[in-house]
């Protein structure tokens, strides 16, 4: 009796997805092989979490940056680099957002979409609501190297793209964390253009995805 290994369908976070559209040549092969088989073993761990935890508790009780300043002493020795590295950048952003009385956290949500023919899941970090009325739903990019304008361009479209679900009348912004940098959709950018763009990355990541599994 011959057992069959289930078709897992091709499948993307937008930190995935972005990530491989950054990506030239024969590295996107590998890089959609390697996420196909690290959803096969249903791995993967989040290092980030507690620093965003801490973020959006310095946001929520308008503490000013103190839990980001403490939270490198609560993670395991192997993570204190990356939070050391990561923190100050934080505290930037943090302090960039101006007076902590004027603004707290709003709920987003996830959305999945398809973009092409893969399937993909929007998740921001948090959202926040500014005292003036203005919202922005927030993605973190926790790289060493800054986002390419590619990763840019992909995040903030495909949160534009689903911000009725996500946080409506919202703005999307993506934080290069690192060096506490916002990025803002760029008002040339040209909505079908990017599209087209996408939809042509997600065809070829499918493609990649049924080749692997072949």
């Amino acid at each position: 009796m011959s057992t069959s290994i289930p078709t897992i369908p091709p499948y993307a976070t937008m930190l995935a997805f972005t990530r491989y559209v950054a990506r030239t040549g024969p590295a996107k092969a590998t890089f959609v092989g390697g996420l196909r088989r690290q959803r096969e073993r249903r791995s993967g761990f989040n290092p980030h979490g507690q620093l965003v935890k801490a973020l959006k508790a310095d946001i929520a009780f308008r503490t000013g940056g103190s839990y980001l300043e403490g939270v490198t002493e609560l993670v395991k020795p192997r993570w204190k680099p990356l939070y050391e590295a990561v923190s100050t950048g934080a505290l930037t952003y943090l302090r960039s957002l101006g007076d902590p009385g004027e603004v707290g956290l709003a709920q987003t949500r996830e959305a999945l979409t398809s973009v092409g023919p893969l399937a993909v899941k929007i998740n921001p970090h948090f959202g926040l609501h500014h005292e003036d009325g203005r919202r922005e739903a927030v993605r973190l990019h926790f790289d060493e190297q800054p986002p390419t304008p590619e990763v840019v361009t992909a995040t903030l479209h495909l949160m534009a793209r689903h911000m009725d679900q996500i946080l409506p009348n919202a703005e999307p912004v993506l934080v290069d964390l690192r060096r506490g940098v916002t990025h803002r959709p760029d008002p040339a950018t040209r909505t079908g253009d990017v599209e087209r763009w996408l939809a042509g990355e997600a065809a070829a990541f499918t493609a990649m995805w049924s080749t692997d599994a072949a």
